[in-house]
């Protein structure tokens, strides 16, 4: 039977039912048999929780802008919804009775649980309890020692590995690692992700898939959304314990930083992601070395870093995957950009900026995939603006609308239903 644990927290009956839980608790919470409530009370903190939370929402979209786009009306107003529930809760305690206390307090946190299952919905955060419950674990191993090269599976030239893989004996799943990558940028731990094949001895050079998390965020995300270990383990099962190596570095540095994954006054993301990454990764892993087996991807942020990273160093990288990426990296306006990266000098941004190189400089040996929601207002025309001006300069680009806005519903498949793309391209299957 399907534990509770394993029932969806974005589709089905879940997110409707919490919604009309917390309609009925903010109810019972709004009505009190007293003149003095309804005159005074109710509408204080009614009016008081709404002016706070318009006034929030214009700090962080006009004032602080931690990211460049606005807040969703529809979660601002379920904080004011819990912000109101919580109020009123606390206006209620003291002249009510104890089980009058007990279910005010049960009325409070249902409004709040609620809350928080819509914007996981909304976001598309964790698909079930048992993955938010997750959060709490350290899924971290060690990594597995290097061997020699005459422990490693050498592929005749014109073969595939899968030509010459027998794959015998191997886990059922893969590994999981945190680890410290130095650099030119101050970086929280990378995670990385070894499939099955990785074990086997003699052990294969696999490709790697560079994956990028977005802003704010964290390497882990891919882990705890975007549940890269269950999904890459599927596709292994599938290829006889075969699939990439799946590196995801920080590109930040901090969950709220935004170096713009460029070499700027913000930070040395770039050389971090094209020159440190890679000789890492080469040096302590055994890798497929070659172009074609490298591929960068990334969500919202990472998206635009990956097209970045394929345009500034298409020597690193043969192919991107751009989930929802913006037009340009941007921190709100390309004036507020160019000041904050480059002290305003709009030259040096337009030597770096994707869209600018695209227009006058031609990659026919690269390759990607750009993924978009369909109902994504912002990012979907981006997108697209972007898809022309790769195959304008002789990019194999492919398009990609799957249902969604920008949120995980999209990323996940995104990525996911990628990889026999990236696969074949990268010679790990036929």
């Amino acid at each position: 039977m399907l534990s509770p644990l394993d029932l969806s927290l974005i589709h089905g009956p879940i997110p409707k039912v919490a919604t009309v839980a917390a309609v009925l608790a903010l109810t019972y919470l709004a009505i009190r048999k007293n003149r003095t409530w309804w005159v005074r009370v109710l509408p204080i903190i009614v009016l008081t929780c709404a002016l706070f939370v318009t006034g929030l929402t214009l700090v962080i979209n006009h004032l602080w802008k931690p990211w460049p786009e606005p807040m969703p009306i529809i979660l601002m107003v379920w904080l004011g919804a819990a912000l109101v529930a919580l109020s009123l809760a606390v206006a209620r305690l003291r002249p009510s009775r104890w089980y009058g206390r007990v279910l005010t307090v049960i009325a409070a946190v249902v409004v709040i649980s609620s809350a928080l299952t819509a914007t996981n919905a909304y976001y598309g955060l964790y698909p079930t309890a048992r993955a938010a419950l997750e959060v709490f674990t350290n899924p971290s191993v060690d990594l597995p020692d290097s061997v020699q090269p005459s422990d490693v599976l050498e592929v005749p030239p014109g073969k595939k590995l899968a030509d010459v893989w027998t794959g015998t004996g191997l886990p059922d799943k893969g590994t999981l690692s945190e680890i410290e990558i130095p650099g030119a940028l101050k970086t929280r731990p990378a995670w990385i992700y070894l499939p099955p094949a990785y074990v086997a001895k003699p052990r294969p050079r696999l490709p790697v898939l560079v994956l990028l998390a977005g802003q704010p965020g964290s390497p882990r995300d891919w882990h705890d959304a975007g549940r890269i270990s269950e999904h890459m383990d599927e596709f292994a099962r599938a290829h006889n314990g075969l699939a990439p190596i799946v590196v995801m570095p920080d590109s930040l540095g901090a969950l709220t930083a935004n170096p713009l994954c460029l070499d700027s006054k913000l930070g040395q993301s770039e050389t971090y992601l094209t020159r440190d990454v890679p000789k890492w990764v080469k040096e302590r892993l055994t890798v497929d070395e070659r172009r074609e087996a490298w591929t960068v991807a990334g969500l919202s942020h990472g998206g635009t870093c990956s097209l970045q990273l394929a345009v500034r160093a298409p020597d690193v990288y043969a192919g991107f995957i751009d989930l929802s990426g913006q037009r340009e990296p941007t921190l709100g306006t390309r004036a507020e950009t160019v000041k904050a990266a480059f002290g305003g000098d709009e030259a040096a941004f337009v030597r770096v900026n994707p869209m600018d190189i695209l227009a006058r400089q031609g990659f026919p040996q690269t390759a990607g995939i750009i993924v978009v929601g369909k109902d994504d207002g912002l990012y979907r025309p981006a997108g697209a603006e972007v898809f022309e001006a790769c195959r304008k300069a002789g990019m194999d680009v492919l398009w990609k609308e799957l249902p969604g806005g920008h949120d995980w519903n999209v990323w996940r498949p995104g990525l996911y239903g990628s990889l026999p793309w990236l696969a074949q391209r990268a010679g790990l299957v036929r």
